[in-house]
């Protein structure tokens, strides 16, 4: 007999039953229901699955290159590294003792010890420490790996380096990081006003992985190429700034000035050649105390260098009489004080002499009775002085016109009460220097991308006017002449530079002391020099201008810009091989010329050597023998004799010793020979990996540290 089954055991296994078979139905409706919907919460199931296994990596590319227009590197991306501390103790190395940690660290990144211990007391996986350990250097990268501190890692990175520190900064300007973009952004200068073009875009590779970050096998891998920033050329050129920022140190160690500027032009093109400023910085510190580019940015009182353009006026429109005479001393103005001469009183003179000895009654009386303001003013606006340049850096100020008044205008003749920028006066020399044609003023030569090798952009001379004819310029170059030659009279007499036809006119500005007129006292004064030469056909324009220079007793106020102004016209003229007036040239001078570097790609690499080391230049050969397959610097490139110029023969390249080398130098040779070396440092070469004599067979086998001096 069987027993009997319970019914409520039979009634509770229908109830599990059913259950399960709704629970089955909901699960497999819920099944179908994401097959055709792919989405649950509102987000694509497609893309959250390829967001969990696809691994992403960036691909680095670097910001653009500034260079000046023979390609010397004034800007430039370095390795740098950020110091992270890992905190976690899931990890194989982490920070144990953070208090000893914090200690140990502060001195090296400049960053107390409370500071970072803070940071290394976050509840987090890892911790950058900044801002003392972002970007650091290779050389403080050192000193921290010999503490041998646990959990200290590093994470490369790259940062902006200006190989030449203090040069020109206000041109080339200077990056900070744009927390935002995780990108360099520029601050001043063309670093500022092409960022867009001088930043890079960097790339990617994507591609499926398991848990584990291994990549799944027969996985597509997308790929998003990296675009680095553009080169940017520069008109500068390396050797003329060079020499235009040593003058000026020397100048401003001896008279410390409240500011000086300096400029130095092609007046053919209108290119910029060199501009320096005071105070200055370094851009690898960040120095800087004056955010203004006062070359462009700070119109001020010219003085008597105005009285160039007011005499271009005068004999522009026929009513200069260089030998008709006039009472000099003082000159009456209705409604305001007299115009008083600088030296009080010469007596009856012409008005050539008047020029000559910047005399301001002459001038007074040349805009006045002569000129006129209407025509006067026609000729401020011809000259350009009414508007800006248009040149091409950031941050570029207009003049300051003052012409309202009978005593304004008549000022303006020679100088004062109207404000001008430098470089409106250096645009307006240039119609004196080119026969009348006026120059745009500009500092960009061209724009590369360093991929292709292709000219974004490039700059075309423009003329902006002709305020003047060509017969006007050559007669006021000519009393330009006499200012400088004149060795009684001549106030630019200081200017004169032996076997080369200077010409000039000083200038010598009162300054505003506000409300109470001008400052007095024999320094508060701008003290100027507008220079050209040779008079017959102007190669260069260099302009000068000392802010309130503290003179010795015996010092008149020229001095301090004849200091600047002879080294940086004579060297620039003898660099660029203009033909002196006399004989006799000093032989150091000679030594420092530069010289014109030939083609020598398919010729024999021993004749090459031989022919360049005869002009003066540092040869460096990868190979003994055959032919010249790639050459450093260009056929036609003008370099100064000692410059190093690297030839590639055939066959394996050979590594030449590098110690020593500049990172110019370096950059040049990685170049030319096509190498992907690891570089760490700045500065100059210290150690290579292969050695001296070593074939080079892996192109990016090769180390090159070079010592930096720490910023």
């Amino acid at each position: 007999m069987f027993p009997r089954k319970n019914k409520s055991i039979n009634r509770w296994a229908a109830i599990v039953a059913l259950f399960f078979l709704l629970l089955f139905f909901v699960i497999t409706g819920r099944f179908v229901y994401l097959a055709q919907a792919k989405e649950v919460d509102g987000q694509n199931l497609i893309h959250v699955a390829k967001n969990q296994w696809t691994e992403v990596k960036a691909v680095d590319s670097q910001r653009g290159e500034i260079l000046d227009h023979n390609g010397d590197v004034l800007a430039q991306d370095i390795p740098a590294y950020t110091v992270t501390a890992v905190l976690s103790h899931k990890a194989d190395s982490y920070v144990k003792d953070k208090a000893k940690t914090a200690e140990e660290l502060a001195p090296i990144i400049n960053m107390s010890a409370s500071k970072i211990e803070s940071l290394l007391n976050r509840d987090a996986y890892w911790v950058e420490l900044g801002p003392g350990g972002r970007k650091i250097s290779y050389a403080k990268k050192q000193q921290i790996e010999k503490l041998k501190l646990p959990g200290i890692i590093f994470q490369t990175e790259s940062k902006r380096n200006y190989p030449n520190g203090q040069f020109a900064p206000y041109v080339v300007g200077f990056t900070t990081l744009d927390d935002k973009l995780g990108k360099q952004k520029g601050v001043l200068g063309i670093e500022q006003s092409l960022n867009d073009e001088l930043t890079e875009q960097d790339g990617s590779l994507s591609f499926y992985r398991d848990h584990q970050g291994v990549k799944l096998p027969d996985s597509d891998k997308l790929i998003k190429k990296p675009k680095n920033g553009d080169n940017v050329y520069l008109t500068l050129d390396n050797k003329i700034q060079t020499v235009l920022e040593g003058a000026m140190n020397d100048v401003n160690k001896k008279y410390k000035p409240h500011s000086m500027l300096a400029v130095v032009a092609d007046p053919k093109t209108g290119a910029i050649l060199a501009m320096s400023n005071r105070p200055s910085f370094d851009p690898n510190k960040r120095n800087i105390t004056n955010y203004t580019n006062d070359v462009i940015s700070d119109p001020y009182e010219p003085g008597s260098v105005m009285k160039t353009f007011t005499l271009a006026a005068a004999i522009n429109e026929g009513v200069w009489n260089s030998k008709a005479t006039y009472q000099s001393g003082q000159y009456k103005i209705k409604g305001s004080e007299p115009v008083h001469d600088w030296d009080q009183d010469w007596g009856r003179i012409s008005f050539e002499q008047g020029f000559v000895r910047s005399s301001n009654v002459a001038f007074s009386i040349v805009e006045d009775k002569l000129l006129g303001p209407k025509r006067f003013y026609n000729y401020l606006q011809r000259f350009g002085f009414t508007k800006k340049t248009g040149i091409d850096l950031p941050n570029e100020s207009n003049s300051r016109v003052n012409f309202k008044w009978h005593p304004d205008q008549v000022q303006a003749s020679f100088g004062q009460g109207s404000a001008f920028t430098a470089i409106q006066i250096v645009q307006a020399a240039t119609a004196i220097a080119n026969d009348g044609k006026m120059m745009q003023p500009y500092i960009v030569q061209k724009v590369v991308n360093p991929d292709t090798g292709k000219v974004v952009q490039e700059h075309q001379p423009k003329q902006v006017g002709t305020p003047i004819t060509k017969e006007t310029s050559e007669k006021v170059r000519s009393l330009m002449r006499k200012v400088v030659t004149d060795k009684e009279n001549g106030t630019g007499k200081g200017y004169a530079i032996k076997n080369y036809d200077v010409i000039g006119k000083t200038g010598t500005a009162q300054i505003s002391g506000g409300p109470n007129g001008y400052l007095t006292g024999k320094d508060n004064y701008i003290f100027s020099f507008l220079g050209m030469a040779p008079e017959k056909d102007p190669k260069l324009i260099v302009y000068v201008a000392v802010d309130r220079p503290h003179l010795a007793a015996t010092e008149t106020g020229s001095e301090p810009g004849e200091q600047i102004f002879k080294p940086v016209m004579e060297n620039a003229l003898q660099y660029m091989k203009v033909q002196p007036t006399g004989k006799k040239i000093d032989e150091n001078a000679v030594a420092a010329q530069a010289v014109t570097v030939d083609n020598w790609v398919g010729k024999s690499i021993n004749q090459a050597k031989t022919a360049l080391e005869k002009q003066g230049l540092d040869v460096v050969t990868t190979a003994s023998q055959g032919t010249v397959q790639k050459q450093s610097i260009a056929s036609g490139t003008k370099v100064f004799k000692g410059s190093k110029i690297i030839l590639v023969g055939e066959g394996t390249p050979v590594m030449p010793d590098l110690t020593g080398w500049s990172l110019t130098d370096v950059l040049r040779f990685i170049k030319v020979l096509g190498i992907e070396p690891k570089l760490t440092g700045d500065g100059y070469v210290v150690s290579q990996e292969p050695k001296k004599g070593t074939a080079i067979k892996d192109k990016k086998s090769i180390n090159i540290q070079l010592q930096l001096i720490d910023k």
